[in-house]
């Protein structure tokens, strides 16, 4: 891995909190993803599935980590399964963990290799009387082809049908959503590397280059800084581009008179960071340009001060909305009478803010965690309001990555330029 080792006591009491959350008599059993094929036989970058590595700090395919708290034997408490090298494997494919590195990476002292797993498992499961098994369970997840976690719910429950099983899910949602130092410290990591890319582009943007110029910036200065690279695909959308929510195709030329919205971040030890910044692409925002980007910049400020302990996710994004709606009042945007007059269940700023303000983050760009729980101290949010205006070409987002502390909160991003008049120094000065 290209990422600084990660102290295993991480994974030791993540384990021990997974652990007090299930049913007496259980065993939980969680899969690596599969290595997913493009053509021929091409297959595309391996990346871990986040709750086994939230749990072992494995990041290797095919491994499957075992838990059975209640066993009588010790030694059958927690258990790895590894995929056992040889000379094939090495040669073509490079080092495998052996089982003493797997040890000292997940805390982990019983580690098998992948053969033995399903005898293992037939004399655990002799004793036991619940069975936890994992799925991606994600609100905005569609999920199309069948996991190395589906196939084994598939067979588990055709050989041990008697057994009652139980979801993970909801427990690792409930873990994931709370960051502990060492996990913050990754997540901070992930900022810093993000903010230097930024300061990068600031730089290097300039009337001709290409979105994909930008991107490719981008990239150099993650992977030359320890990230895998992008937690997700990076959005550099210039002009009227701007005002697609989701825009990948990053090959449009920059234009002088342009803004140009970019939407990226970095990934380090498997955590994401989330970043976005809108800057003019000559240096200097035009004057309705900055009007907007200020409004904004209010709006995201205003939206920063309610992540605190207490508040919701609802309560949060009803308060976020009529900033918002004052804003694009301002902006001559909206109409104060049609805004009296509204549809409470159909707000007109949906028209120019069409997209919610936060989600969680972590171990995924969109974390997982239940948007009905109140926010507690050690939540991260996002903080990306937006005002998209079709008919102008205009589309400014800010983003900023948001620790939620008993002392209210801490911008994970605050020292990445954010303020109009230092991005257009910065870009001047370059």
């Amino acid at each position: 891995m290209r990422y600084l080792p990660v102290t295993n006591q991480l994974f030791v009491r993540n384990r021990q909190n997974f652990r007090k959350q299930l049913k007496p008599c259980s065993v939980a059993v969680f899969h690596s993803n599969d290595i997913m094929p493009t053509n021929a036989d091409g297959t595309m970058a391996f990346r871990q599935n986040n709750d086994l590595f939230y749990l072992s700090g494995i990041d290797q395919e095919e491994s499957i980590l075992l838990l059975y708290p209640d066993a009588k034997d010790a030694n059958m408490q927690e258990i790895l399964f590894l995929r056992e090298t040889n000379d094939h494997i090495l040669t073509w494919e490079g080092y495998k963990l052996t089982k003493e590195q797997a040890t000292e990476v997940s805390g982990i002292k019983t580690v098998l290799w992948l053969s033995e797993f399903k005898q293992v498992l037939n004399v655990l499961l002799a004793e036991a009387e619940h069975v936890y098994l994992n799925t991606n369970e994600h609100i905005r997840a569609t999920v199309e082809v069948e996991t190395r976690d589906a196939r084994f719910i598939k067979w588990c429950k055709e050989q041990y049908p008697l057994h009652k099983y139980e979801r993970s899910a909801p427990i690792m949602h409930y873990l994931r959503a709370i960051k502990s130092e060492a996990e913050i410290e990754l997540l901070k990591k992930a900022c810093e590397i993000t903010g230097q890319a930024f300061r990068r582009l600031l730089g290097f943007i300039k009337p001709g280059v290409t979105e994909y110029e930008i991107e490719a910036e981008i990239y150099h200065e993650f992977i030359r800084n320890r990230s895998r690279g992008p937690a997700y695909n990076s959005i550099i959308a210039s002009g009227a581009n701007a005002c697609i929510l989701h825009y990948v195709d990053n090959n449009r030329e920059c234009h002088d008179g342009d803004l140009v919205l970019m939407d990226f971040g970095a990934e380090y030890a498997n955590y994401a960071a989330d970043l976005t910044r809108t800057v003019p692409v000559n240096g200097k925002f035009t004057k309705r340009q900055r009007e907007v980007y200020d409004s904004v910049l209010r709006v995201m400020k205003a939206a920063k001060q309610m992540l605190v302990p207490g508040n919701s996710l609802n309560q949060y994004h009803a308060f976020v909305g009529t900033v918002m709606q004052n804003e694009l009042i301002n902006l001559g945007l909206l109409n104060e009478t049609d805004v009296r007059n509204q549809d409470p269940a159909k707000p007109l700023y949906k028209k120019y803010f069409m997209h919610g303000t936060s989600h969680f983050l972590g171990l995924d760009v969109h974390d997982v965690g239940n948007k009905y729980r109140p926010f507690e101290e050690g939540m991260v949010f996002t903080c990306e309001p937006g005002i998209y205006i079709r008919e102008e070409g205009i589309g400014i987002r800010l983003e900023n990555d948001i620790l939620v502390t008993k002392n209210g909160p801490l911008d994970l991003m605050k020292d990445i330029p954010l303020e109009a008049d230092e991005i257009e120094q910065l870009m001047q000065k370059a």
